[in-house]
């Protein structure tokens, strides 16, 4: 587990996500992280059943939203190397590559991710991060 100080600027994995994002608060066996940018999107379905369709709630899951505030367990954060990204453009980039990993299976859990992926896109995305 790397230290990190309040004001340094962070990696951080939150669910199936990956966020940079800028340490607030130090809260003994957490941070308080503000996302600065998505550098990988949630995987789609039930997280406690990943790859299931069948039997399980299959959850929309979002990118966290630019400047949203995460509880963070430290050992799930690690210095950031280099520049931050734009919120905008790093959405776009880590939905795309999710996109591409799913496109590359034929089964189940990938069309129904894409499906959701596409709706979140049409529904949420477009209405709130893109514009």
């Amino acid at each position: 587990m790397a230290t990190v100080s309040v004001g340094e600027i962070v990696l951080a994995k939150y669910n199936s996500g990956k966020y940079i994002g800028e340490v607030l608060e130090d809260r003994g066996d957490r941070y308080l992280v503000k996302v600065m940018a998505v550098e990988k999107h949630p995987m789609q379905g039930d997280l406690h059943n990943l790859g299931e369709t069948e039997g399980v709630f299959f959850h929309d899951r979002k990118a966290l939203a630019h400047y949203e505030k995460m509880n963070i367990p430290k050992s799930a954060v690690r210095p950031h190397e280099g520049e931050v990204p734009d919120y905008r453009a790093s959405l776009q980039e880590a939905l795309g590559n999710l996109k591409q990993k799913l496109s590359e299976k034929d089964n189940e859990y990938s069309r129904k991710s894409l499906e959701r992926l596409k709706h979140l896109e049409e529904n949420d995305y477009t209405k709130s991060y893109y514009n």
